[in-house]
């Protein structure tokens, strides 16, 4: 069962906070905590295997890593206040090898939007520099909306992984990075994002990990990063100009309006994950003392 508590260790580095904290707590929490583990270890698919992503594309999961499916994924990140959409399809997470040493703390959370088919001929000519300046000054517009809701502002201050796109493969690689305008967040989480186009949309796999530990876990993840794959008919390739939607925007506007969305919740989880550390707290006791020792020590305080 220590893959499972891998799972949850890896859901305190989400960034997908919701506004309102989960209402209940005590007993009936720690059986709904429980009740999740349960189910979770029931179907989590354990790599080597090929997991099948909606009826479009593959996953070639490889050993040491788990893939869970996406009610039972969902459920983990609602247990504790997390949202998911309709486009999400599951988490990756690592599994403890015989080895031992440090137990990663990073997982992967795949979606599938169906936006159509996006034309990436601006990648020829896009500056990421300028992206890059975009992504600064909307995030600074939206501050004043941030302060008004009793978030705090944040800034954008580089790229991780400036954008770049294989035309080759497909697929579109970037991460960006925000932190609290009031530097009280010394090793911010980020999102390393990767998405594979294909005909009727594209498949986003991104990593959440730690500023400190993106190199180390991105390497590591690698393989997983590069490793889903659509299905023949479903392929970037077998786009039909006659009959397929075409998406209302293109690669640049992609990197743009998602990478708003994310730092914008990335200030929402910095802004509330305090307030609801006696809820997490409960719900960390059914997984064991260990995961309530490291949440803890990400938030700097001391074992009572």
């Amino acid at each position: 069962m220590k893959y499972v508590m891998g799972v949850v260790l890896a859901l305190w580095c989400s960034w997908v906070l919701a506004a309102d904290p989960p209402t209940d707590t005590g007993e009936a929490r720690q059986q709904d905590a429980q009740a999740v583990r349960a189910a979770i270890a029931k179907v989590m698919i354990r790599g080597p295997a090929i997991v099948p992503l909606r009826d479009q594309a593959d996953l070639k999961l490889p050993e040491h890593f788990g893939f869970i499916p996406q009610k039972e994924a969902a459920d983990a990140m609602r247990l504790i206040g997390n949202r998911t959409g309709p486009d999400f399809v599951g988490m990756i997470i690592p599994l403890p090898t015989e080895s031992g040493g440090p137990k990663p703390s990073w997982f992967i959370s795949l979606q599938y939007d169906p936006a159509g088919y996006i034309k990436d001929d601006d990648a020829q000519h896009w500056d990421a520099g300028k992206l890059l300046q975009t992504l600064k000054e909307g995030t600074e517009a939206a501050n004043a909306d941030r302060e008004r809701l009793g978030i705090p502002p944040i800034s954008v201050t580089r790229w991780v992984q400036s954008p770049t796109y294989e035309s080759s493969s497909h697929r579109l690689v970037w991460s960006a990075e925000a932190k609290r305008k009031d530097g009280t967040d010394p090793d911010p989480t980020i999102n390393y994002n990767t998405y594979v186009l294909g005909r009727d949309g594209y498949i986003s796999l991104n990593l959440i990990t730690s500023a400190s530990a993106v190199d180390q876990d991105r390497a590591s993840a690698g393989g997983l990063l590069s490793g889903a794959d659509f299905k023949s008919g479903k392929r970037y390739g077998d786009f039909n100009s006659s009959t397929d939607k075409v998406a209302a925007y293109g690669l640049a506007a992609l990197v743009a309006g998602v990478a708003a969305k994310k730092l914008g919740l990335l200030a929402l989880f910095a802004a509330t994950i305090l307030k609801f550390a006696k809820v997490i707290a409960i719900a960390v006791a059914a997984f064991g003392a260990g995961i309530v020792r490291w949440f803890k020590s990400r938030l700097g305080t001391k074992q009572s």
